[in-house]
């Protein structure tokens, strides 16, 4: 089941966020350094943690919820942009430990329809092409995203010459 946010999740989702972004922070940090992570993503692991506080604070309308047996097992976070009729989908995660399967389509179905409803033309979601992130674009292209634009970010460390 696919519900508005209410306040007293927050703490929830973001141990969930905690819990599902790990190995992408580690593998963040394994590719292109720690230094470099924290010069990024400064206090990477608890980076989530600060959107979805934001995403609470400043839109709760565009944050969800998936729950099964009354238990949360995932969140969707996105923007609606009317002008452009663009809906993006945002930070997204199902819990690693909750043994859930399909929790992913079942949040992006729900708001590829909500977009949908609110007249958006087009649906986008940016994602790694990182090893970490593969279940990821999987999932997005199961519900049928099929268009892309790959992008690679470089870094460099100034202080090594």
């Amino acid at each position: 089941m696919i519900r508005p946010f209410k306040e007293e999740d927050l703490e929830t989702i973001c141990a969930i966020a905690k819990r599902a972004y790990a190995g992408i922070f580690a593998g963040f940090e394994e590719q292109i350094g720690k230094k470099n992570l924290d010069c990024w993503i400064p206090d990477a692991r608890n980076s989530k943690t600060a959107q979805l506080t934001d995403m609470a604070r400043n839109n709760p309308q565009w944050l969800y919820i998936c729950e099964r047996n009354g238990r949360i097992v995932g969140f969707i976070m996105f923007r609606l942009d009317y002008e452009r009729k663009l809906g993006t989908i945002n930070n997204n995660a199902s819990d690693p430990l909750a043994g859930e399967k399909g929790v992913g389509q079942e949040m992006y179905s729900f708001v590829l329809d909500y977009f949908r409803r609110e007249g958006m033309k087009t649906a986008m979601v940016h994602t790694g092409l990182d090893e970490a992130h593969a279940p990821a674009r999987k999932a997005y292209e199961r519900i049928g995203f099929n268009r892309t634009i790959p992008e690679v970010l470089y870094f460099k460390d100034l202080e090594e010459e």
